[in-house]
């Protein structure tokens, strides 16, 4: 069984401009790399791409997209040439249809940075391929789950499953604009963040009760505070489906606040 793993990327390309808030963030994912290492290959599923159907990056090589704005000249000039996937870009695909997706290959699709800046503190060596999968603009908790139990199969293969998001996402709260609120919002980030540790690693949840807390994750407390709109948690929901249908445990590998705002991070093995 391959490995799964929802993990922070960051904002934007800091952690890889030394912003001393990512700090504890990036010795994390640098911690990943003997775990990855020997897989054959990464499913990475990035919150900065949507599709109505799942988009599969296709390319042998792709290029590196840097889907960012304001930030210094070093930040577009990062490489990261990893190999892509193309063949498990096919196998992947045939999965999803079998869920009654419609995928579509990408061949023009490049690593956006919620690939390439972690994957750059993960596995610098940029030698196994990565085959980069899109969410759904519908942002449907059920079909994200379902789309992780499409692809659970493939994960026998060694291959290694990567959810690329943040689990603590108010872009107003984590850029200072929340400054006379701030003991308050923190506190809905620690209820938010108590309630997912609950339903992603408590062994005494039933598999079909860990499914309905995520299928309705809104209600849960400090939710929507965290995540005004969900693309940067949803890859948490593709990792689930796949450990629900795999019947693997899950443990948290991240329990920081960034930002100043609590974060976590999980591997299910």
């Amino acid at each position: 069984m391959g490995q799964i793993f929802y993990i922070p990327h960051g904002g934007g390309p800091l952690p890889l401009l030394g912003d001393p808030g990512y700090a504890r963030l990036s010795m994390m994912l640098r911690s990943l790399n003997p775990k990855i290492a020997g897989c054959k290959a990464i499913i990475l599923v990035t919150a900065h791409w949507e599709g109505e159907q799942p988009r599969l990056s296709s390319a042998s090589h792709p290029e590196l997209l840097y889907d960012y704005y304001g930030f210094p000249d070093a930040a577009y000039q990062l490489t990261y040439a990893a190999p892509g996937a193309p063949e498990l870009a096919e196998a992947v695909k045939n999965k999803l249809v079998t869920k009654g997706f419609d995928p579509t290959l990408d061949p023009d699709r490049g690593f956006d940075h919620g690939t390439f800046v972690p994957m750059t503190l993960i596995r610098s060596e940029a030698d196994i391929p990565i085959l980069q999968m899109s969410l759904l603009s519908s942002l449907d908790p059920v079909q994200h789950l379902l789309m992780g139990k499409a692809i659970a199969e493939l994960l026998q293969q060694e291959i290694v499953l990567i959810g690329s998001g943040f689990s603590f996402h108010n872009i107003a709260a984590l850029t200072g604009r929340m400054a006379d609120e701030l003991s308050e919002a923190q506190a809905l980030a620690e209820d938010f963040h108590s309630w997912l540790d609950d339903v992603i690693c408590d062994p005494d949840l039933q598999p079909k009760q860990r499914e309905q807390s995520l299928i309705s994750w809104a209600d849960a407390p400090g939710a929507r505070f965290c995540h005004p709109r969900e693309e940067h948690l949803l890859p948490l929901h593709v990792c689930c489906g796949a450990a629900l249908e795999s019947g693997v445990a899950a443990h948290r590998i991240f329990s920081e606040p960034v930002k100043g705002f609590q974060t976590s991070g999980y591997h299910w093995h």
